[in-house]
């Protein structure tokens, strides 16, 4: 489902060296912080090893390791504060604001709801060679990831 949404991106989407939208409709009223934790609630098998194949590679170019996802669920966040890896931007039941910056490339996650409809917008932009390779694998993998989540989140909230 590809919908207009509000969300936020790091520049005009012109000037991203990646951007993605995928969007749901909910069968329930939720916030943007009850859909990360249902989405990041369980790191399967493919997650957890993909971040671990992450942090080995990277950390061999001065790139930190993040480690995934907690899982920890969060009642509030607030701007300022981290969620897992990501840096909280901004925090509104409607709209969740993420990004994670270093010296190859900044990510930006927007979670934004609308009439009942999930979005969640990525953009990225690199700054050298080592970001661009990072996001070629990524960027494919992303898609499917997204997707993956989506459909887990509406099955369960549709099991509520």
């Amino acid at each position: 489902m590809t919908t207009t949404s509000p969300a936020h991106t790091l520049r005009a989407l012109p000037d991203l060296d990646y951007y993605d939208c995928r969007s749901v409709l909910l069968p329930v009223d939720i916030t943007t912080l009850d859909a990360w934790n249902i989405m990041t609630a369980e790191s399967g098998l493919f997650m957890r090893l993909a971040f671990r194949m992450r942090d080995a590679i990277s950390s061999l170019f001065g790139v930190k390791r993040i480690g995934g996802f907690s899982g920890a669920r969060r009642e509030t966040i607030h701007t300022g504060e981290l969620l897992d890896f990501f840096l909280v931007e901004h925090s509104a039941p409607d709209m969740l604001v993420l990004t994670e910056r270093d010296r190859h490339l900044d990510v930006m996650i927007c979670l934004s709801i609308t009439a009942r409809v999930l979005t969640i917008t990525s953009s990225v932009v690199t700054h050298n060679v080592f970001g661009r390779a990072y996001m070629l694998p990524v960027g494919l993998v992303h898609k499917l990831i997204i997707n993956s989540d989506l459909r887990r989140l509406k099955r369960k909230l549709e099991g509520q």
